[in-house]
């Protein structure tokens, strides 16, 4: 049985989800409600539930607030936000902050509500077996090689299941050879540190980002679709353009990308994936490696 608490003062809205919650066929779930955040709080602290849908909008609390307030209070029980779709952008970015999912009200179906509970759910566990390992690069702070593959794998189970998209992405800082020979290796160690602060930066919090080894890198970008790599890219280098622009650097930096997606219905490993992305990466970087040639 799924535990789940409804944060939301519409009692028709609760009423619906009650009702799609009962339609689940395989699953169980039992509801609790609260009408507003205090109410909430108090009933999360005594423990006990397994997930919280959150309305953003409530009678002591509106907007992002709602969720950083819940967060600081209750960081260790998945959240998965209710939202009407003038709130949509605003859920998007609370998804960046560390929301598991969210959900648009008149757009919810009993098979999309089931999904989000239940993946909201898998991705903590995850998370709490992620603090439990040694799992973390010490010089980026970002997952090492075996956070990668130990969230990843277990990550790209729950896509299989879920019918869920994601994005493989393998990213090369160019030109470390040379920062370290030019400018010694703190340098290097910086300009590591930028690269991981640009990811931070791109990505979302969901979002599985490792330091593959040495200059590489390697995103799971979740929930991705093929049409919409290109406005991460887009972000990737708007946030690599401001680093460089900065006053007083001593070099720039630069990136060598591939990336691959996962198709639920046609699956391939974790390996089999990174091994496409980091080919695709290698075209990359000869390719750059010309053109800065016949630049000069």
């Amino acid at each position: 049985m799924i535990k789940v608490l409804v944060v939301e003062d519409n009692l028709g809205d609760i009423l619906l989800l009650e009702e799609m919650l009962l339609d689940v066929p395989l699953i169980k779930f039992e509801l609790e409600k609260a009408h507003c955040l205090s109410a909430a709080l108090e009933r999360l602290l005594k423990g006990g539930i397994d997930v919280v849908l959150l309305d953003l909008t409530l009678p002591d609390s509106i907007g992002i607030e709602t969720f950083a307030l819940l967060r600081q209070r209750i960081p260790d029980v998945p959240v998965v936000i209710l939202t009407g779709l003038d709130d949509e952008l605003l859920a998007k970015e609370a998804v960046r902050q560390g929301v598991q999912d969210y959900l648009v009200k008149g757009h919810i179906n009993s098979k999309a509500l089931e999904r989000s509970l239940v993946y909201a759910i898998e991705r903590q566990r995850l998370h709490e077996e992620v603090l439990t390992l040694s799992l973390v690069d010490e010089l980026t702070g970002l997952y090492n090689r075996r956070g990668l593959f130990t969230l990843g794998r277990q990550q790209m189970k729950v896509a299989l299941v879920m019918q869920k998209n994601l994005c493989v992405l393998f990213i090369d800082l160019n030109r470390m050879k040379w920062i370290n020979d030019s400018f010694g290796h703190s340098a290097g160690d910086s300009a590591l540190r930028e690269a991981a602060d640009i990811q931070r930066d791109t990505f979302r919090d969901a979002d599985i980002i490792s330091r593959f080894g040495g200059d590489e890198f390697v995103i799971l970008a979740l929930d991705i679709l093929p049409a919409n790599i290109q406005i991460i890219l887009n972000r990737l280098k708007t946030n690599l353009d401001k680093i460089n622009s900065s006053p007083n650097r001593q070099f720039q930096l630069s990136f060598s990308i591939g990336y691959v997606h996962f198709d639920p219905s046609n699956p391939l490993s974790l390996n089999e994936l990174i091994d496409r992305a980091d080919k695709l990466m290698y075209e990359h970087k000869m390719l750059n490696k010309k053109l800065r040639s016949e630049s000069i």
